[in-house]
């Protein structure tokens, strides 16, 4: 499976995402197969698309990739994303149903509360996105 991740990673992130080498200033980094080959180790029951998200997700959340090496690290990194993932699917859970719920209204006849579900969403959806692109999250 590692083998396969490797080759739907042509995107290098931060310097060359998790294979352990050295840089000029000592620093470890590491290349995404290492780290998925360990990820699987973790979660021998994730599939090849968890492991490829959990490879994404750890090395945007993290600052300083090497310091995955440490299994330690590793574990206390995936637990604070897999909390954070599971948040951010039972925010998505609950604001598609009140947004299904709000596609059966007249919009012509929207109140203020359904136009702050509009904007709810759209702050779910945001937080999303920024945990796939590594950015920091936008204050609204």
């Amino acid at each position: 499976m590692a083998a396969r991740i490797a080759e739907g990673c042509p995107h290098r992130t931060p310097a060359t995402l998790i294979r352990y080498d050295r840089t000029a200033a000592g620093e470890i980094t590491m290349h995404c197969h290492d780290l998925a080959r360990r990820i699987e180790r973790l979660q021998p029951e994730a599939d090849v698309r968890n492991v490829a998200r959990l490879c994404l997700l750890l090395a945007n959340s993290t600052p300083d990739v090497g310091r995955l090496e440490d299994d330690h690290q590793l574990a206390r990194a995936w637990q604070d994303i897999y909390l954070r993932m599971q948040a951010t699917a039972d925010q998505h859970a609950a604001m598609t149903e009140e947004l299904e719920d709000l596609a059966r209204a007249d919009p012509k006849r929207f109140t203020a509360d359904q136009i702050w579900v509009l904007i709810r969403a759209i702050k779910v959806q945001g937080q999303i996105l920024q945990m796939y692109l590594g950015e920091s999250p936008l204050l609204v």
